[in-house]
């Protein structure tokens, strides 16, 4: 994607995230989960109280795709003890990338996949993994493209509603 560039997101820029994260994730989600749920969800998982705490923790990291100035999309990568499941110094976990509905296909999440695995590899990562909720399988397939494998599932709960998450990892070549 042309004029598309990627920034890191510090905690002046907690507003913006907290805008992306909440709009992406309702246009990801809403149309498959109750609305009590998703509100739920987004008042607590992008509360200014949560995301600061995020931002502050020296083991996650975010980053805006960045398309003519404007926020078009972002990753949250988590390493050691901030994953939120394996834990493991040689894995880092891509939490998330997300993308407005209306950049899709545009390589915007490429974009963003491709940062987090250069990210993964210099901090020596062996590999990457990450959940995606079984009933989104326009993100299984971009993951599966990318070259992830299953390897596990996990529960994921959004508002009151136990869903499964596919858990998939790849390896990378770390540079030490």
């Amino acid at each position: 994607m042309e004029n598309a560039h990627i920034k890191k997101v510090t905690l002046q820029d907690i507003d913006e995230l907290q805008k992306i994260g909440r709009k992406t994730f309702e246009e990801t989600f809403s149309e498959n989960n109750a609305a009590e749920n998703m509100d739920k969800y987004l008042s607590e998982g992008f509360s200014n109280e949560k995301l600061s705490a995020e931002l502050k923790d020296s083991e996650s990291e975010f980053y805006f795709a960045l398309y003519e100035n404007n926020t078009i999309g972002y990753l949250k990568l988590n390493f050691g003890k901030s994953q939120t499941e394996l834990k493991d110094e040689k894995g880092a976990e891509i939490e998330r990338i997300y993308v407005l509905k209306e950049f899709h296909g545009r390589k915007a999440g490429q974009l963003l996949y491709e940062k987090a695995i250069e990210i993964a590899e210099k901090a020596g990562a062996e590999y990457v993994w990450l959940g995606v909720w079984e009933q989104n399988p326009r993100a299984i397939s971009f993951y599966k493209k990318n070259g992830f494998t299953e390897f596990d599932r996990h529960i994921f709960v959004l508002g009151t509603e136990a869903q499964t998450d596919i858990m998939m990892k790849k390896t990378v070549s770390a540079t030490f």
